[in-house]
């Protein structure tokens, strides 16, 4: 009949035992070197160490210069960018605006092409397209020139974001990914404390060479962006099955780890349209979507905004850049305490809503307190602290709940670009006539948070039904599926259980 299949059934002898009984074999050598390296023999502690050291510093700088090139524009506006360009009305929330065209457009679409050219290709390709927008945004002379320059920035930078979660995604387990994530995500606080006390720095080169302060942030920046894209094309790491710096054995033991935790990782399998609406029909990706939509209002409201916010509250141009630093500082820390926490207890839900709550807070006491100068900047802390210590947590529970690289490729690019939809409503929340109190902008970031919160409480009942489901028509036995079966359907398996 099947003689494999009797094979297989026929009892193991190894390697040794089998020289013991018949004597030396041709290439023993080389088939006891091959039983040293099966994954039995491989370290978990020292692969992840491993990854740690590979994957995430290289995404992290990758991401702390997109951010930077991203909104610096806010620092340039305090140097004199809008009165040099002849911005007026909301010209310059105009030019904001544009950069999230095409950067919420091409999130699916740039996650395909990274899987068909592998990461370290693609995101230093784009790296190196945003450093050299970024340098235009130094000479432009006009309104139109700034606007032309934020949508090809939008449109190299969509490719980076989404990118960076989804890789990562695929190296770690779910119980191991927040600490990274967050860890990961924290670019984008060090790119804000950076970015205040680098432009309060390159701020003093006011007139060299006939420049401006604003442009030589831009310049400066984008320079140093392409030059380091063109040393991170050798350093960005693929998926784990093309690694260059793991061996087979070891290639082996982090897809049977993940496969363990998350099922059958199927990277080749072709990402289709079809296969792309299937996502949809969970409604679950739905929620994901409006989990981020609704926290990324307030954080890019304070990203493009806090400069200009500080110096409402009767400081200079220095002082400003140099006083918007703290509060990146403390999000940072208190950021990875959430993401430490969260990893140890492995929950998500508390973690996400506690540091929500916090960013809250910190809204409404900007939205009813405008006579208190020392109040306001520590509401600031609160604003940014609990904002971008929640973002990196719903990420990463959302994108890590996901299984398979067709459901996180198309999952984790449709929740950053159907959120950063937040981020053209942000750039029109803070508008100059409504300077210094803002209430339009501190109301909108109130509300929008509020949808955030609400989002997230629907999708952690969602995962407690759908767990439930599968927990009774487990003890039912209705499900009829094979063990390899069930490793292919990823996050759908009926005996996967969603965090």
């Amino acid at each position: 009949m099947n003689t494999d299949s009797e094979e297989l059934k026929k009892p193991r002898v190894s390697v040794i035992e089998d020289v013991e009984k018949h004597g030396p074999v041709p290439h023993i050598e080389e088939d006891l070197d091959s039983q040293a390296e099966l994954p039995d023999a491989v370290d978990e502690a020292t692969i992840v160490h491993k990854i740690d050291k590979h994957v995430i510093p290289v995404l992290c700088l990758l991401y702390l210069l997109a951010f930077l090139d991203r909104v610096n524009i806010s620092n340039a506006a305090v140097f004199g960018l809008t009165e040099d360009l002849h911005l007026v009305g909301d010209q310059y929330n105009n030019a904001l605006v544009v950069f999230f065209v095409p950067y919420v457009l091409f999130e699916i679409p740039s996650n395909a092409l990274l899987k068909y050219f592998r990461p370290h290709i693609w995101l230093s390709v784009c790296m190196f397209f945003f450093g050299l927008v970024s340098i235009c945004q130094g000479l432009v002379r006009n309104y139109s020139g700034l606007v032309a320059c934020r949508f090809f920035l939008g449109l190299a930078e969509s490719g980076v974001f989404p990118a960076c979660f989804y890789l990562i995604a695929m190296w770690y387990k779910r119980a191991e990914a927040q600490k990274r994530y967050t860890f990961f995500f924290c670019s984008v606080t060090l790119a804000g404390a950076f970015g205040g006390l680098l432009a309060s720095a390159i701020g003093k080169m006011d007139g060299m060479r006939g420049y401006r302060g604003w442009r030589w942030i831009f310049i400066l920046e984008g320079v140093a962006t392409c030059v380091i894209s063109l040393l991170l094309s050798f350093a960005i790491s693929d998926f784990p099955e093309e690694a260059t710096w793991l061996t087979a054995a070891e290639k082996k033991f982090v897809k049977d780890r993940l496969k363990a935790d998350v099922g059958e990782s199927r990277r080749h399998d072709p990402l289709t349209i079809r296969g792309i609406l299937s996502v949809f029909k969970d409604y679950k990706i739905i929620v994901g979507g409006f989990m981020y939509f609704g926290i990324i209002v307030p954080a890019y409201g304070y990203a493009y905004f806090a400069p200009s916010i500080i110096a409402t509250l009767g400081h200079g141009a220095i002082r400003t850049q140099l006083l918007s630093v703290p509060p990146w500082a403390c999000s940072f820390v208190l950021a990875m305490t959430v993401a430490v926490a969260s990893d140890h207890f492995r929950h998500r839900f508390l973690f996400v809503l506690i540091p929500t709550a916090i960013g809250l807070a910190g809204f409404i006491i900007l939205l009813v307190v405008h006579d208190n100068t020392h109040l306001q900047y520590a509401a600031l802390f609160l604003a940014s602290t609990g904002t971008y210590s929640a973002m990196p947590m719903m990420i990463c529970w959302f994108n890590t709940n996901l299984a398979g690289h067709r459901r996180r490729a198309v999952g984790t690019a449709w929740q950053i670009g159907f959120g950063n939809i937040g981020g053209i409503i942000a750039v029109y929340a803070f508008l100059a006539k409504d300077a210094p109190d803002y209430i339009s902008g501190y109301t909108l970031c109130v509300v929008f948070i509020c949808l955030s919160a609400l989002a997230d409480v629907i999708y952690f009942l969602g995962v407690l039904l759908e767990n439930q489901r599968r927990d009774r028509a487990l003890v039912k036995g209705t499900v009829m599926l094979t063990d390899n079966e069930k490793a292919e359907m990823g996050d759908l398996n009926p005996d996967y259980r969603i965090r």
